[in-house]
Parts: structure tokens; sequence; C-alpha cells
């Protein structure tokens, strides 16, 4: 049976970041059952309408890496009560144009840790409601 193609999104542009430390750990403990990626967001333009009849090919790129793949973890850290603005952009940019919705369909997981006493769980109660709203990722337990 082939190895399921997961698309880890870091929803930090930290370079030190424990979220991608996490991401990257929680890759290694489930190689046996999954392929990962890890789909660039950093370099995403602002999410602006006025580009989507010519996308941006960093966006193209991300939507493809996403479109891709047969499932999503988004590890996360929280930002004032919420998901970072990176991750919300790269959220924007798979949902859109209207139409052509990279998330459709994928069975989505959403963690993170922060050195905070609640973590990252707003975030993730943020991030996940955020991403359902987008249209289109199945929710996941």
């Amino acid at each position: 049976m082939a190895k399921s193609n997961l698309a880890v999104i870091v929803g930090s542009n930290r370079r030190d970041s424990i979220n991608r430390k996490l991401a990257h750990a929680l890759a290694r403990l489930g190689a046996g059952s999954f392929e990962a990626s890890f789909p660039r967001i950093d370099d995403l333009p602002m999410f602006n309408q006025d580009l989507e009849g010519n996308l941006p090919p960093e966006a193209v790129r991300f939507k493809s890496e996403v479109g891709s793949a047969d499932g999503v973890l988004m590890v996360t850290p929280e930002h004032d009560r919420s998901i970072p603005a990176v991750l919300k952009n790269a959220v924007d940019w798979g949902a859109r144009p209207y139409g052509k919705n990279s998330w459709a369909g994928k069975p989505a997981f959403i963690t993170g840790t922060s050195p905070g006493a609640i973590g990252s769980a707003l975030a993730q109660q943020q991030g996940g409601g955020e991403a359902l709203r987008q249209g289109g990722f199945q929710a996941s337990a």
C-alpha cells in the first residue's frame, strides 16, 4: 500500500521556531505511515483578491503542493490568541480563487506548542474553525 502524502504546514516564520521543530519531529514519528512535505508559506505575498486573475508564482506553487497532498497537518504557535498572520494568509491563498480551493475535501489536523500555560489551544480552536469556514477541510478528530 502506498504511503499517504501529508502536507505539513508550519504556521511560524521564525527561524528557530519550536513549532517547526515539533512539525519535523511529528513527521519523523509518522515516517512509516506517510510521506511528509513542508510547503513554504513565508514567501507568499499578502493575499489580495486583485491578484486572483494572475496568481503569483509563490501562490501557484503553494496551491499545487497542498493540492497534491492527501491530507494537511498545521503546526502553529499562537499569536495574540489567534493563528499567526502568515498562516491565515496561507489559508486564504489555499482557498482562493473561488472554485479552486486547494483545501477542499482534505482531512486536516491542527496542533502546536507554546511556552505559555495553555500552549496554542486558542490558535488551534480559531485556526480549525477558520479552515473549515474557508471551505473544505474535513473535520478530523
